[in-house]
């Protein structure tokens, strides 16, 4: 099923059970080329349209090496967490994020990041196994960008000492989708130009992982595939989303802002 008649049966629903989605009404769901797609409340914050309470939040504030994280409980409701690094536009209901370039950051990242993080149920972190089918599905349109944002990440999680992403999903100033597969666990990157869309238009992703060895990218209809390194194997992995801006600064007023909506996240 391609991705656009996914996106526009799941708006006439207000949660998926295992992910994220945004309520509205069916037949909504923006296109590639439309600048903007109201179908949420802008008066909410991003709780009030979106069901996160599979997620958590890392902003781009808190002590050196320590980026303030925002549980899912803080995040669910109409009334809850919103600030200016994640809340919803005013204008058309996304739900927003921005990451400057001067920010607090990870200990294994020069940049910084306003992004969510999959997140169980249950409150645990999620960490599930390669096998098996696992999709992060998104609508979204990059608002402003200096040079690259990762918009969507499949990132390892326990098995190992690596901290690497599995797969990183860029959007560069200049329009251009690349995805970024690693090479291994130590690290090293292999860049895949998929798809070109102007700053400012709404786009559409799923970044998904089958057969416990395979990466399955569809952006705006069109899919790829690439292979999983056995060196990953032993790992289990999680999604992330948002704008983890890939460029850094002494500037606090430039950066990435990306709205999102549309993010669901499903496993079987």
């Amino acid at each position: 099923m391609r991705i656009r008649t996914l996106l526009t049966a799941l708006a006439a629903v207000t949660t998926v059970i295992g992910g994220l989605a945004l309520a509205g009404p069916a037949g909504a769901s923006p296109t590639a080329t439309s600048p903007t797609a109201t179908f949420a409340d802008p008066s909410k914050a991003p709780g009030g349209n979106f069901d996160l309470s599979v997620w958590q939040l890392q902003e781009p504030v808190g002590s050196p090496g320590k980026p303030t994280t925002i549980p899912s409980s803080r995040l669910q409701g109409a009334s809850g967490f919103q600030d200016d690094y994640f809340a919803t536009d005013k204008r058309d209901g996304a739900m927003t994020f921005w990451a400057p370039e001067k920010g607090v950051t990870t200990p294994n990242s020069h940049y910084a990041r306003s992004e969510l993080r999959e997140m169980n149920r249950n409150g645990g972190a999620a960490d599930w196994s390669l096998g098996g089918s696992h999709k992060l599905q998104a609508t979204l349109r990059v608002v402003s960008v200096t040079k690259n944002v990762c918009v969507g990440q499949i990132h390892l999680g326990s098995g190992g000492s690596s901290t690497k992403p599995l797969v990183e999903l860029y959007y560069r100033a200049n329009g251009d989708i690349v995805l970024g597969t690693e090479n291994s666990p130590d690290g090293g990157q292999t860049l895949h130009n998929v798809a070109h869309v102007s700053v400012g238009k709404t786009w559409n992703y799923t970044i998904g992982v089958s057969g416990g060895d395979t990466i399955d990218l569809t952006v705006n209809g069109s899919t790829t595939h690439y292979d999983i390194p056995s060196s990953f194997f032993p790992y289990k992995q999680y999604f992330k989303a948002g704008s983890y801006n890939q460029s850094s600064s002494d500037s606090t007023t430039n950066g990435a802002r990306v709205g999102f909506y549309g993010l669901t996240v499903s496993h079987g």
